[in-house]
């Protein structure tokens, strides 16, 4: 999953973040009551904020619940487990899947 974000802000709002997955607000908000490892930060309004980690571990748990079909419980599980371990092999993934999509880039303009 490639997400359309700016590399460059410090936070990101829940309209942003939900665009960027492809899923309803209401779900971020949902996933942020849910797991822990989420910490997004409030603004005055009470907005949720979300900062470039908050974003890494919500495609953490993308993966673990969309593409891997985890149910919530089980997701929660694994994260607590081996949250480390699980990290380093999502960023692994993420890693080859753009290599990946380079090479067929620059396979095309053979």
């Amino acid at each position: 999953m490639h997400l359309n974000l700016s590399p460059d802000k410090r936070y990101y709002s829940i309209g942003e973040v939900a665009d960027a997955f492809g899923v309803n607000a209401s779900l971020i908000r949902f996933w942020d009551k849910e797991f822990d490892i989420l910490k997004p930060k409030k603004n005055a309004k009470g907005n949720r904020m979300f900062t470039p980690e908050d974003v890494k571990n919500l495609q953490l748990i993308y993966h673990l619940v969309k593409e891997r079909g985890f149910t919530l419980d089980g997701a929660k599980t694994h994260l607590k487990e081996g949250q480390k371990q699980t990290l380093d092999k999502f960023e692994i993934i993420r890693k080859l899947e753009s290599i990946k999509d380079t090479l067929l880039q620059i396979k095309n303009q053979l």
